[in-house]
């Protein structure tokens, strides 16, 4: 019989933990807690957890630096939660391999929804699903193909290089950076109007109305995120 899936949560505020370990509990979560970057680390060793929560403002480590050693042990989920706003840490967060970030304060239902989005996700993605349908959307990554109700939809190479970026891993925010460092190349990771006529282009091929975008979707100042549903 398949275990629940198992969380960890790293948070250094009890109360916090908590907080999530309740709703984690309830919603049938396998929950562990560390409240510092030394209990955390023990604990993806042991604990093999499916998915992290991390706060980033922990006593011993800086959370960042935890985002790498945490995805050095396994492949598990990674989402951050954390009271930092400034769009720069997310970015970072991002590029060094979160799945996800929320900010403090936050609403457990979408803590929920996010964990259960990034969970499925890594299923698809560990299945090797080489087709993503999203509505009247089909995006065929084995034969580089995307169809409208039925259509074939012509792409540039890259445009249809950001879509299936973001197809590989719907409802997750991919970072500027990430997609113009593996798209066009490291010389232009910081032109990030290439991503934006990309996606503008893409939006006027794929949405219904492109000008209230409901399937690439901007995370100002971060990436782009491929909304598959909650």
């Amino acid at each position: 019989m398949a275990r629940d899936p198992r969380i960890l949560i790293v948070e250094d505020d009890a109360a916090i933990r908590r907080l999530l370990r309740a709703a984690l509990s309830r919603a049938g979560y396998d929950v562990i807690e560390a409240g510092n970057a030394r209990e955390a680390l023990a604990a993806a060793d042991i604990d093999r957890p499916d998915a992290v929560l991390l706060d980033l403002g922990l006593p011993d480590r800086d959370g960042l630096e935890l985002i790498q050693l945490l995805r050095a042990k396994g492949n598990a989920v990674l989402l951050v939660v954390s009271a930092r706003i400034d769009t720069a840490e997310k970015v970072t967060a991002l590029d060094l391999g979160a799945d996800d970030y929320l900010t403090k304060p936050f609403d457990t239902e979408e803590v929920l929804a996010r964990i259960r989005t990034a969970l499925r996700h890594r299923r698809n993605e560990a299945a090797e699903a080489e087709c993503v349908e999203i509505g009247a959307i089909v995006i065929d990554l084995a034969r580089r193909r995307v169809l409208r109700d039925g259509e074939a939809v012509h792409l540039t190479p890259k445009e249809y290089d950001v879509l299936a970026a973001l197809a590989r891993h719907p409802d997750r925010v991919i970072g500027h950076v990430q997609l113009l460092r593996s798209i066009w190349g490291p010389a232009q990771e910081r032109n990030v109007e290439y991503l934006r006529i990309a996606v503008r282009a893409l939006r006027q091929k794929l949405e219904a109305d492109p000008s209230r975008p409901r399937l690439i979707i901007n995370e100002p100042g971060v990436g782009y995120r491929l909304l598959a549903g909650g």
